[in-house]
Formats: structure tokens, sequence, C-alpha cells
């Protein structure tokens, strides 16, 4: 039995979808059972409830034996500094899937062995500490920047012709793709013969700077689209602005300063075999920009 965590998030969906498809048997823990696509309700057993909850997460492994484990964004609400809620959400499942030689796939930061504060990637890395501790067999996808991130912006690079961060504009930033992330998390879901605990580092062939970007994102679009970078204290009052919490607000600057000062490079990595960014664009971003 899988179970499976965030099943409506944007990680999570994909890895059940391509989990279903196996026709191995699936659970999944939800909130709210209603969000989930009927073919979802139809084929997988539901739980609902947090994941961070110990009752849930105990009923969620009552037969199971391997779990895929992300913990959600905490959002705008005030859930304190990262690495407590991180650290607060984790602890029962991993020591309930250690309790019942449950094996973890879970999703966190590369950049493990970073000398400095790095806000959400720190609670993240923390989070692995927190995991390996419990002695419980895992392989933790260690990630960088997402190329969603760029995605959430389609309507001004549609509208605006820009695209804009707190990330430095002439420093690489190493990226991935969703849709690796779940095919990587899927494959060591349905493959019952690794044992022990590893770290998995998966990222895109190239390492762009942001500038690099919005050049391969002109040229997929066929128009200018420029990159503006935000002063970094202007991005952290503009999320309070919009109604982050100030730990919030500090948690995402110390995470992007942390980018800009190479968190990702800490981590020693494999060549990458994962989707380039140009392809991302030509096959994602573009038809969203264009919808």
């Amino acid at each position: 039995m899988i179970v499976i965590t965030t099943p409506t998030g944007d990680i999570g969906r994909q890895v059940l979808d391509r989990v279903l498809n196996s026709g191995e048997p699936v659970r999944v823990i939800a909130r709210d059972s209603s969000r989930l696509p009927e073919h979802v309700r139809a084929q997988a057993e539901v739980v609902e409830g947090s994941h961070a909850d110990a009752d849930t997460i105990a009923k969620a492994l009552e037969g199971a034996d391997r779990l895929f484990w992300l913990v959600p964004p905490a959002g705008f609400r005030d859930a304190g500094p990262a690495v407590s809620y991180y650290l607060d959400f984790t602890r029962a499942a991993a020591q309930e899937a250690a309790s019942r030689g449950v094996r973890m796939v879970h999703v966190t930061s590369l950049g493990h062995g970073y000398n400095g504060e790095a806000g959400l990637l720190s609670a993240a890395l923390d989070m692995d500490e927190l995991i390996e501790s419990t002695s419980v067999q895992y392989r933790a996808l260690a990630l960088p920047f997402f190329m969603e991130n760029v995605l959430r912006q389609a309507q001004p690079i549609a509208q605006q012709g820009v695209f804009s961060m707190a990330n430095t504009a002439d420093r690489p930033l190493l990226t991935v793709a969703t849709q690796d992330v779940a095919a990587a998390a899927a494959a060591l879901l349905l493959d019952i013969t690794w044992n022990g605990q590893a770290r998995v580092p998966l990222v895109s062939p190239d390492s762009l700077t942001p500038d690099a970007m919005a050049e391969i994102i002109s040229e997929t679009l066929g128009r200018t689209v420029r990159y503006q970078q935000v002063p970094l204290a202007d991005f952290q009052a503009r999320m309070v602005q919009r109604g982050a919490s100030p730990s919030l607000a500090q948690d995402m600057a110390d995470m992007v300063n942390a980018q800009n000062n190479g968190i990702y490079d800490a981590e020693p990595r494999d060549p990458a075999t994962a989707t380039d960014f140009r392809q991302w664009c030509q096959n994602v971003l573009k038809p969203a920009v264009q919808s």
C-alpha cells in the first residue's frame, strides 16, 4: 500500500496519477475529499484530515509500506517560524513510519552543507535531519528553484513582457520542473528494492541566470520579455502588504538571500538528465501565456 500526501498539490497530484496508473493499491490523505478528482475517489482509499495530525497519519499508515511526504506551504496564515512549522508537521509521520517499517520518499531542498540562514530552505533541511534521526528508510528528493515559480507570472509576461523576482539577475539559479520531481518520486515509490537512507538531488541540465531565462522566454514566445530584479527589502515589504505574516516574509527573504549566495551549489550532484528550461518554456509556459 502506497500512501500519498498533498494529493491536490502541484507535485502530489502528479505523483498520485503516476502511481494510480501502476495499479498499486493507493491511499491518500486529504483535508477535504470533495476536492479530489472523481477518478481518485474511485481508485484510491481516502483518509480525511491533516497529515500533520498523529492520529490521522497513524490511520493512513495502517497496513502501508511506502509513503510520499511533502509539507504543504503554510500560506499567509501565521504559522510562526518555518523551522517550527516543518518540524511540528513532520515529527509524528517520521516516527510512525519508522515504527511501522514504512519507507519514505520526501521532498526537500537542495543545499545540504550550506552554512547560513536560508529561511524555508533551512526548515526543509532541518526536517531532513529529523527524518534521518528516526532511522526510517528514506529517499530525499533534494530540489532547487521550481520552474513553475515563473509560470505563476504568466499574466505579467503576457501583458507587460516582464517577470520579476528578488533573485540576482546575473547569478545562475539551478531549477527543476515539477513533472520531473513527480516522475522521480513515483519511480522510487514503485521500486521496492532500495533500502537505507539517501538524498537524490534533482536539477535541470542548464544553469541559467534570470536574465538568461528572460532571453529563452523571449525566443520561445517570439517577443521581448525582460527580467526585473526587485530589491530584497521591497520583496519582503510587498509580502507583508499582501497579507503575509512578518515571520513568513522574513523566511521568504532569507530563502532568496541564500539562493543569491549559492545555497544550491553547496551540495554535490550528478549530471542532470531532467527537463531543460527551454523545453519547459515550450511545453508549459508558452501555452499558459498564450491562453
